[in-house]
């Protein structure tokens, strides 16, 4: 019998906020597939899961891929995690079910109608983007989300995207980029307002509202708070 992919969802931050599911199947499945595995190993110690562990992550190789069809054509039952939040948003979990579906493997297909026998079977859980949204106290009944924020090529076309979007846009900035991209974005648009999410669920969780000069203002007199991760919603 072919083996089932579980794509279970992480807390983003706070190790308590998982699901009753989401520790069941990763309990009952056969291999854990993660991003760093350090990372992963400080969750399943919190809650006692002992797992082989199986690294897949951005510069993972074809030959992983093939290693993870084998161990479903064998019947092994897996779950994919990433470090933080529901895989396939913003991370290489929908790379690795778009390759799983492309796979030429007889075992992974039905015979009839070319439908896949392979289920992958989602477990909801914790999200930034739901996060954030959540307490953004704006209609959010239609967003944008455009994940991380370009390293350097593409950063201006991406920032001129948010600053022209027709609804709110919800993306993820790093801490070292995070002021010399609202100063990008202010120049594109200077009346844009934003609600920040730092370190959602943390113990030194922070959201800050304001115009883009306002948060300016405040993350530059307090230098110190710019660490770990953001999530900004412009509108």
């Amino acid at each position: 019998m072919l083996g089932k992919l579980y794509i279970v969802a992480t807390p983003i931050g706070n190790l308590e906020d998982i699901t009753l599911r989401a520790l069941r199947i990763l309990r009952e499945v056969d291999l854990i597939l993660c991003e760093d595995t350090r990372v992963a190993k400080k969750l399943l110690d919190r809650y006692e899961i002992k797992k082989p562990l199986l690294s897949y992550h951005h510069h993972s190789k074809l030959s992983r891929v093939e290693k993870i069809i084998e161990h479903l054509e064998n019947g092994k039952n897996l779950a994919l995690v990433s470090d933080a939040g529901t895989p396939g948003v913003s991370d290489p979990g929908n790379r690795l079910i778009a390759s799983l579906l492309e796979t030429k493997s007889e075992k992974l297909k039905a015979k009839n109608y070319g439908r896949e026998f392979l289920q992958i079977i989602p477990i909801p859980g914790a999200s930034a983007v739901a996060t954030i949204a959540s307490v953004a106290g704006i209609s959010m009944d239609r967003f944008c989300f455009l994940g991380f924020s370009p390293h350097k090529k593409g950063r201006e076309k991406f920032f001129r995207e948010v600053a022209e979007a027709k609804y709110p846009v919800i993306y993820f900035e790093s801490s070292h980029r995070f002021l010399k991209n609202l100063e990008l974005l202010e120049k594109f648009r200077p009346d844009v307002k934003l609600i920040v999410g730092r370190e959602l669920t943390k113990m030194f969780e922070e959201t800050r509202r304001g115009s883009i000069s306002e948060v300016s203002k405040y993350y530059k007199g307090n230098d110190n708070k710019i660490k770990g991760e953001f999530v900004v919603i412009a509108y």
